[in-house]
Formats: structure tokens, sequence, C-alpha cells
């Protein structure tokens, strides 16, 4: 029998906004470079690993507001989805410290030139960063919206929650250009819609989430909807049916079914 690969654990943000013009909600997502050995090519939310900076980060509780009664796990998913996200996308959830309101686009602009190639290179902490320029990471923003786990027997497993997150007020974000080579904003409706036609990529929980997404009108239904809801572990089982791959999520999850076809075994 295969060794079961312990799963890493890694957050992701579904930055939103809305989209006046045309009625829908925005998610920011970006396309992967093709020589990324995980979801090479594809259309995802930025994210990646928690890693050990983001525990230190913890212990300098000044660092961070919106934790309190959050265990030192939960803390960590949520400061790693807030690194990640600026390191992939240059948006800052944080706030100056003594301030009620998010960072400023110019401030948060200057803060992503200044720090974010060297923070991306590990020449520098997150740590560090936020220190340097007087920020105090915005965790209550982050509203928990799914936790997947990838499937046992998968050479490469990550333990992930997804979080939600009103887009800070004039933060656009751009992608890195080397882990990430394009990013958009899109509506789950259009980037359903490039999936189905191969103009994207999209990694099965990333198509869940859109369908699920999708189903809100704007930003504050969004969260809303989910502020306060319990988040159902998501651990998909494959099986093999007639030439074909299934994969059986929980019901109870809430997304558009529970049972899904996923491509041939060929």
């Amino acid at each position: 029998m295969p060794e079961i690969v312990a799963p890493r654990n890694a957050s992701t943000i579904l930055l939103l906004r809305d989209n006046a013009a045309a009625s829908e909600i925005e998610v920011f997502m970006m396309v992967r470079h093709y020589e990324i050995d995980f979801n090479s090519g594809a259309l995802v939310f930025p994210g990646g690993s928690v890693d050990k900076g983001d525990k230190e980060i913890i212990a300098a509780s000044e660092l961070y507001s919106g934790g309190e009664g959050l265990d030192e796990a939960t803390l960590s998913f949520r400061i790693a989805a807030i690194r990640e996200t600026f390191e992939e996308s240059g948006i800052l959830l944080a706030r100056p410290k003594g301030s009620q309101a998010l960072v400023a686009a110019k401030r948060a602009s200057e803060i992503e030139a200044a720090h974010r190639a060297d923070l991306c290179d590990s020449k520098i902490s997150f740590l560090k960063v936020l220190a340097e320029n007087g920020m105090v990471l915005a965790l209550d923003e982050l509203v928990p919206y799914a936790h997947w786990i990838t499937p046992e027997g998968m050479p490469k497993r990550f333990d992930t929650w997804f979080f939600l997150a009103a887009a800070p007020p004039e933060q656009v974000g751009a992608h890195d250009g080397k882990e990430s080579t394009d990013s958009i904003w899109v509506s789950p409706r259009e980037a359903l819609e490039g999936g189905e036609t191969g103009r994207f990529k999209l990694p099965f929980p990333t198509t869940r989430n859109l369908i699920k997404l999708g189903k809100q009108p704007n930003v504050k239904a969004a969260l809303d909807d989910s502020r306060g809801k319990s988040v159902v572990t998501v651990t998909p089982v494959m099986s093999r049916n007639n030439g074909g791959r299934q994969l059986r999520i929980p019901a109870e999850a809430g997304y558009d079914g529970e049972l899904f076809e996923v491509g041939s075994t060929g």
C-alpha cells in the first residue's frame, strides 16, 4: 500500500468587488505559471502554504487585529492568507496602526513597490514589512468560506482554508510574473464559461467555489451569507467507474451536488 502523504496547511482568499455596470460580483484570479508543479496553467485564487514566518507573527500580537479567541492554527491560516495574497497580487488587507480604516491604495502601493519582490524572494520577512511600515493585519476582514483537503493517494496534498474578503477600495492587484503569468477580475459566470470553452483551466475545488459564489448578487450578500456559518470539511473521495473517474464530496458542504465525473482514467 502506498504511503499517504500528509497534507500541507495552506490558505487562499476570494477577493471580491462589485461590478455595478454588469450587476455581478467579481473575484480576483490569476493564471499559475505553466512550470509550477501544482495546478500549472490553472486559473486560481491567490494563496499558498502556511510557513514558519506566519507562526512567528502570532507572537507579535500588535501586528494583527481581529484574532481574539482564535487558536494558533486558525491564526496561522488567516495570517498566511493575507501574506500570500500580498505576495501574489500586491493587495494588502491591513490597517495603519491606530486606524479603523484599511490602508489607502496609494500607501499600499508604496509598500508593495518597496517590499513585495524581496518578500517573494525570502529576502525580508512579512513580520518586518508590517513592523517597519506600521501595519496591522486585518484578520477580521476574512470570512471563512470553505475547507478542502486533497484526496489521499495524491503525490502532493494540501489542507486549504478558503476565505472571502471585500477587496480594499482602489487596490486593483496584479500578478507577480513568476508564480503567475496573468491576473484578472472576473465574474464567476465568465470564469465558469471560460472553463467550459477551454479559455481557462479550472481545478475542481475552484470550479465548485465559483459555482457557489455565483449564486450571490453582490459582495455584501456573499459576506453576509457566509459569516457565522459552519464550514464542512471537504476531502473528495475518488473512484473509477466505466473507464472514468468520479469524485464524491459531502452533500452537506453546500455545493452543487455530491458526485462528479472528472474525466477518463485513460
